[in-house]
């Protein structure tokens, strides 16, 4: 896994020369905030070594290089789930080719089920927490010393000081933004109502089926995380309706533009 690991990261810094500080991963409905990035390589999945390709719809499957904010970035536009049949490693082997070129922050995005009562749809959830209801754990197995420790610390698996000055952007610009406890489940079925009252207990504000393997992986390798998830339906007693895949793309990309003027910044900022 590490040779493959080194051997993509090098692949990718000989053809673009770049060496970027940020990594973004852009869930579903979100890859909008492509057109913000001034794009200098674009290299679809299928032509990268070992990289996993996407199979939902509305992940494009392409990795960018570029600058956004007058930072250079790496940005995933799609991501990899448990869901669609890959292993751990797999969902989070392009989280640890990042820090290969160079990342040292991951920013994360994704559409979640809000469980919190006072959430609305289209609700901006800044991750302050997580937590990991997956089958498994991408460091299970033999250690990577070379990635990190054994036994890595999560004691702030999202930075408080990106958090308090993603809240001041959004304040900035009359952006209404939560923070919140997000709970990573497999999928690709979308919760109960007795699971979504389940993940409430627990002390989650929003669901999803992503993003606690990537910033696992990302703080193992000693990244600094922020993440961002957009509620794109209900999981509240009372508000629970029929959700199709087409809903929630739709949702998300309508809050789009407030998470990109909140990301924008903050990379800018930084």
């Amino acid at each position: 896994m590490l040779e493959k690991i080194k051997l993509t990261a090098t692949h990718l810094a000989n053809i673009t020369n770049y060496h970027p500080k940020f990594g973004l991963i852009l869930g579903t409905g979100l890859g909008g905030l492509v057109k913000e990035i001034e794009t200098e390589f674009v290299i679809p999945y299928e032509e990268i070594p070992h990289f996993p390709v996407s199979t939902v719809e509305g992940h494009s499957g392409q990795l960018i290089f570029g600058q956004l904010g007058g930072k250079r970035i790496v940005a995933m536009q799609g991501r990899f789930h448990f869901y669609e049949g890959y292993s751990m490693n797999e969902v989070v082997f392009p989280v640890r080719v990042m820090k290969f070129l160079g990342v040292e922050t991951l920013f994360v995005s994704n559409a979640s089920g809000g469980v919190n009562p006072a959430f609305e749809i289209g609700e901006i959830m800044i991750l302050n927490d997580h937590i990991n209801l997956f089958p498994s754990n991408p460091l299970i197995g033999k250690n990577m010393d070379e990635l990190g420790p054994r036994f890595p610390d999560m004691s702030e698996p999202y930075s408080k000081r990106l958090i308090k000055q993603a809240r001041k952007i959004a304040e900035s610009h009359n952006i209404r933004v939560s923070e919140g406890v997000y709970a990573g489940l497999t999928g690709p079925t979308l919760e109960t109502p007795a699971e979504y009252q389940y993940v409430r207990n627990i002390g989650a504000d929003a669901v999803g089926m992503s993003t606690v393997p990537e910033v696992i992986a990302a703080k193992h390798m000693g990244m600094e995380c922020f993440g961002v998830s957009i509620v794109s339906d209900l999981g509240v007693a009372g508000k629970i309706v029929e959700v199709t895949h087409e809903m929630v793309q739709q949702v998300a990309q309508e809050a789009e533009p407030k998470m990109t003027t909140i990301m924008s910044e903050l990379i800018e900022s930084l």
